[in-house]
């Protein structure tokens, strides 16, 4: 007989339209059939997933994550956070899953529990804000809170349009805020209605906005911020190049780097992954190359 194998499963069992407690037993039996011993623990409040993770015992050999983007967060956090770093598993179970849906890990539960233990260990830069970590984007601005700011319920039974519903509602009185940008590539100034710091084919369920050459183990980030549009005609070139997915120099400033540090003249609310990160008037936002194992379809 083998040595036995053991796999850590965590769950936010609120996740989505939970749709994940009607797929649970189908999940588990295909983490038994792969031969894995497996403990099973849903969370329980916010952050209990990253506690979790940071004291799990040396001896698992995988861990596997359901939920939405929030969710894969934390274990992330948590591991992050770990001397032996253990490969993660993700099963997408949230509204929009960006990260999942850049990694082309299927919304078909089953389907994804099965490339969590059949499939490769895929390394991927992980990003730190100050002192949080992020699996995929910071942002702040313009339609950014949309997703933890929309009720729950919402969410559920509209799923993505939810977020489209909800951020039209800003449009007519749009933030700016004064910033500096700061990188070994690239020195601005100027005032912003959005900025983000990517490391996602899709953002908000759109591909393809921060570009096609997106690599999740090169070392940097996709980095766009929006200036502030002096009316409304500007405002609808800027909405038209978002949905086009196209990059308009005027308005738009886009590059890759490794390092930025962004100064603001007042406190700037951040989103991390989609979830709210604070205030912050000063942030230094660094890649830190492939710094984790994901499980990808080999």
């Amino acid at each position: 007989m083998g040595q036995t194998r053991w796999l850590y499963f965590i769950y936010n069992p609120c996740s989505g339209r939970g749709l994940l407690r009607t797929k649970l037993f189908e999940i588990l039996k295909v983490f038994s059939d792969a031969g894995y011993e497996m403990t099973v623990h849903p969370t329980r409040a916010s952050r209990d997933a990253v506690e979790q993770i940071r004291a799990l015992p040396d001896g698992y050999d995988l861990v596997v994550c359901s939920g939405g983007d929030g969710t894969l967060d934390e274990v992330v956090q948590g591991m992050m956070q770990r001397e032996k770093k253990i490969p993660i598993g993700y099963i997408p179970a949230g509204t929009v899953n960006d990260f999942a849906r850049s990694l082309k890990i299927p919304r078909n539960m089953a389907g994804a529990a099965r490339i969590a233990v059949e499939g490769q260990n895929f390394p991927v830069d992980i990003g730190t804000f100050n002192s949080e970590y992020f699996v995929y984007i910071a942002a702040f601005g313009i339609f950014t809170d949309v997703s933890y700011s929309t009720p729950q319920d919402m969410k559920n039974v509209l799923g993505h349009m939810a977020y489209l519903l909800e951020g039209v509602k800003r449009l007519t009185n749009i933030p700016s805020y004064h910033i500096q940008l700061k990188s070994q590539e690239v020195t601005e100034e100027g005032d912003f209605i959005f900025g983000m710091v990517t490391n996602s084919r899709s953002v908000g369920g759109f591909k393809n906005i921060i570009g096609r050459r997106v690599h999740f183990d090169d070392g940097v980030f996709e980095v766009t911020f929006i200036r502030k549009p002096q009316n409304a005609a500007e405002l609808q070139e800027i909405l038209g190049a978002v949905l086009l997915k196209e990059m308009n120099l005027k308005y738009m400033c886009s590059f890759r780097t490794a390092r930025l540090e962004v100064a603001a003249d007042e406190p700037v609310p951040w989103t991390l992954d989609g979830e709210y990160g604070g205030d912050w008037q000063e942030a230094i936002i660094q890649n830190h190359q492939k710094a984790l194992e994901i499980r990808v379809n080999s």
